[in-house]
């Protein structure tokens, strides 16, 4: 995969606060229920928070008891996944399509009808309120 979006660590660093720099561009991770959508409800779309691409709508969002959002499925194309055996342990990685920025992992234990659970750190993403259908 090669991003669209192309920036130097400097740009980045600029554009994102320290949080979303650690998340999106460095394979971090926020701590479980401290993120601000982990227990949101409303309704919208969640875009990528380094370039603003459509990633997860809200209809697919679910509490899995984990304390960050879940989704059972992104976007079609939205979304990569790739092998990530850091720390010892053996994950799948997702990432924005557009500008290759870390967003969580994806695992095999969420409910029907794929049985998959995205679980995306919340600084990674931003919620657009009340936004319709992918465009």
């Amino acid at each position: 995969m090669t991003p669209e979006i192309i920036k130097s660590d400097d740009e980045w660093r600029s554009e994102l606060s320290a949080e979303q720099y650690a998340v999106l561009r460095e394979q971090g991770t926020e701590r479980a229920f401290s993120g601000k959508y982990w227990d949101c409800h409303d309704d919208g779309m969640y875009r990528c928070a380094g370039c603003g691409a459509q990633l997860f709508a809200s209809g697919v969002k679910f509490n899995s008891g984990t304390g960050w959002p879940s989704f059972t499925e992104a976007l079609p194309g939205a979304v990569e996944t790739r092998p990530d055996t850091a720390h010892g342990m053996v994950r799948t990685e997702v990432v924005c399509v557009r500008c290759g920025g870390h967003l969580g992992h994806v695992f095999d234990d969420g409910p029907a009808p794929n049985g998959q659970r995205f679980c995306i750190n919340s600084c990674a993403v931003d919620l657009e309120p009340n936004a319709g259908s992918p465009s």
